[in-house]
């Protein structure tokens, strides 16, 4: 798979595969060395898994941008590296183009989120076999949320339904320079750094 990866990804004239690591350790290690742009983060890896290391890579100063490779047996996984910090996912089997894509897209800041892949993530966060504890999720969430004002929690319940900026325009009748102003200061309140941080906070609030 990385081969293949490396192939892929070199190929570009703007991207280049710096370095590769075979488990969690190695990658620490590597990284540290490199200081690459974006990790292309296995969630299964022997060892130390893709998920530890993520939280572990997202506690340095100045950390990369962290794109998950999975498959979806791996929800509860990639829900903990979404929690964590990680800008996304990309599926094992997607498109070489789309990879490429997604590359690009975390290298500039923005989270890359597949609708249908977030919405099961958000059902894994949710479910009847969910292993948190839902009373103390739900308690914390609602104590986050609880710093929002009104528009600011209806622009936060319209991203966790999935909407993009120009919807929630639309839904709360208000313009797209206005509901980029409340999604930053849902990031600066809520401390988070992508949108589907904020859509599982409010799952959580509502669970």
């Amino acid at each position: 798979m990385r081969m293949a990866l490396r192939l892929i990804i070199d190929g570009e004239p703007d991207l280049t595969v710096v370095a590769e690591a075979a488990d969690g350790n190695t990658a620490l290690a590597v990284v540290e060395e490199q200081r690459p742009d974006v990790v292309l983060m296995d969630v299964r890896m022997p060892g130390r898994d893709g998920l530890d290391t993520t939280r572990e890579l997202l506690t340095r100063p100045t950390p990369p941008r962290v794109l998950m490779l999975t498959t979806f047996d791996s929800d509860g996984l990639v829900l903990g590296a979404l929690r964590a910090g990680a800008l996304g996912f990309v599926l094992k089997d997607t498109p070489p183009a789309r990879i490429l894509d997604a590359v690009r897209t975390v290298a500039d800041g923005t989270p890359v989120l597949s609708p249908t892949a977030t919405a099961r993530v958000i059902a894994a966060a949710t479910g009847p076999g969910s292993s948190h504890s839902r009373d103390r999720s739900r308690e914390a969430a609602r104590e986050r949320l609880s710093v929002l004002t009104e528009r600011e929690r209806e622009t936060a319940r319209a991203i966790a339904d999935g909407l993009g900026n120009p919807q929630i325009a639309e839904r709360l009748r208000i313009t797209v320079a206005t509901v980029k102003a409340h999604t930053g200061n849902l990031f600066a309140k809520l401390a988070v750094e992508n949108r589907v941080q904020i859509a599982l906070l409010v799952r959580d609030a509502e669970d």
